[in-house]
């Protein structure tokens, strides 16, 4: 691979300096096109049915026939199927009567053969206007060169669209990450294993998709736009209604009108999509992201750690590896079940501290250099949770039963109230997934809002509660299970990804001076 590599470089080199000789890049790229125009081709293409992927082309390998040489000291004959393929040119090597191209598609990478007999005068003088990015399409025959490399030998030439730019200089040209991210087109032509990542991103979300609506999940579109920010404790993004003069904000979690429609008798629902947080970017976190939210009546958050594996097993499945992926030099096993702690264990064994000692966790916070004064003793040690034990839980792990005052949206654990029956699943430090049995009781849940809302700033997301909410489960919530996946994340697992910004096509970037 790294020898292919070098030598598309050097021949990358050598057609821009072919280029480079008849002035700048971008005018000899001009005085092609017009030449093109001239023979009598529309250099934009049009419609070109019939074209098979190239990678399904490469796959009829077996079909290739071979005839013996009739006489000593001949070659023997190959013959294969007729094939039609359309791409990008991504090497280009012109020389005498024949010219060599490799022709990619979002399937794979072909090498086509122009020969000046085999494709007539016009078809080869407009090979010799061809350029690297230019999108071309080619009928010919199927079979191996001399050297054994699966080839189409062109017989007839069509033109598909002209690349006005030429591409970036050698492989490097696109090292730096923002720029990548920037001009991702650039970076899904010319970064190997760029456009695979994402064409995986697809097939996981996919199969997730297929996993729920397999087990009776029907999908939805919720509101993006939201009078209360409510369903999670975030900083919102805020808009403006023209024609009502109201402030709305972008959603910062799906949960609530899912909710709804429970109440509403829609039993197992769920919606994949964007939710927005006002906060920092990070290798974990872009503020405009992808989750999933589920929901299914008469379940728990036990029924939801099951639904959980079953997603993520199927997804790893669906796009053909092994359920031991690759992370950095690390490996994660994702054979079912997952490991099950709860918090209170976890916490005594990172820490070496009894979780139900208060002063012994509040020394722990003000060594670490935390604020602790006011704070309610559960708060305090959630935050020497995630400071000490949260990045050494390699996982995947669920970790479960979380104190009940940090999760105002989740049952209490019968006979027990001061733990909550939540669940969230850890993977090599990062949270990929939470989960709650759903809280139902109106009055409970009201009491627990007003309890969260106390002190918090007016910006804060859910300084106001969602009232409406509350009067939807007065009309009767089924006892429910609830998960929400970080979609992303997950895909950063399943693509060995070690920055969130690149399982996103298109990540929020500050704008170019």
């Amino acid at each position: 691979m790294t020898e292919q590599r070098n030598k598309q470089s050097k021949d990358n080199d050598d057609n821009a300096g072919q280029e480079a000789s008849s002035g700048t890049l971008q005018e000899a790229r001009r005085n092609k096109l017009r030449k093109i125009e001239e023979l009598g081709f529309d250099p934009w293409g049009g419609r070109f049915d019939g074209n098979q992927p190239i990678g399904e082309i490469r796959d009829r390998i077996g079909e290739i026939t071979v005839t013996p040489p009739a006489e000593e000291g001949q070659h023997a004959e190959e013959h294969g199927p007729k094939v039609r393929a359309a791409g990008r040119i991504v090497l280009r090597r012109p020389s005498g009567k024949v010219h060599w191209l490799q022709l990619r598609d979002w399937t794979g990478t072909i090498q086509v053969m122009i020969g000046k007999n085999q494709v007539g005068e016009k078809n080869f003088e407009l090979a010799q206007n061809f350029d690297l990015g230019d999108l071309i399409g080619v009928d010919g025959e199927f079979h191996r060169t001399m050297k054994g490399e699966p080839t189409i030998f062109a017989e007839n030439l069509h033109f598909m669209s002209k690349s006005l730019e030429p591409p970036p200089e050698k492989w490097a040209g696109l090292s730096d990450p923002d720029l990548r991210q920037r001009m991702r087109y650039l970076d899904l032509i010319h970064t190997e294993g760029v456009l695979e990542r994402f064409l995986r991103r697809t097939k996981i979300v996919q199969s997730i998709r297929n996993t729920l609506n397999s087990q009776r999940f029907v999908e939805i579109e919720g509101p993006t736009l939201h009078a209360i920010a409510g369903g999670a404790a975030a900083r919102p993004f805020t808009t403006h209604h023209n024609a009502l003069d109201i402030d709305l904000f972008m959603r910062i979690a799906l949960e609530l009108h899912l909710k709804r429609l429970l109440v509403g008798g829609v039993e197992r629902v769920y919606e994949l999509g964007r939710v927005y947080r006002n906060e920092g970017v990070s290798p974990r976190h872009n503020p405009e992201f992808t989750m999933l939210e589920a929901y299914q009546a008469y379940g728990n958050y036990e029924t939801m750690m099951d639904l959980t594996e079953r997603i993520i097993v199927e997804a790893i499945q669906a796009t053909g590896q092994k359920l031991k992926l690759p992370w950095g030099e690390k490996e994660i096993d994702f054979t079912p079940p997952f490991q099950r702690k709860t918090y209170d264990e976890l916490f005594r064994e990172r820490t070496g501290i009894d979780p139900a000692d208060a002063a012994a966790v509040k020394a722990v916070a003000e060594k670490i250099g935390f604020e602790t004064k006011g704070k309610h003793p559960d708060v305090i040690k959630s935050e020497v949770f995630e400071e000490k034990v949260e990045d050494a839980l390699m996982g995947p792990i669920f970790v479960i039963d979380y104190p009940a005052s940090i999760c105002p949206l989740t049952k209490r654990k019968r006979g027990r109230p001061e733990i909550a029956e939540r669940f969230e699943l850890f993977i090599q430090g990062m949270e990929v997934a939470n989960a709650y049995t759903e809280l139902n009781d109106p009055e409970l849940q009201e009491q627990l809002f007003s309890k969260q809302l106390e002190g918090q700033a007016e910006e804060d997301s859910m300084a106001k509660m969602d009232r409406d909410f509350i009067r939807a489960l007065r009309h009767g919530m089924p006892p429910a299970g609830g998960l929400g996946i970080g979609i992303d994340r997950l895909v950063m697992l399943l693509t060995d990804t070690q920055t969130i910004r690149e399982v996103i096509l298109f990540p929020l970037l500050r704008p170019e001076a």
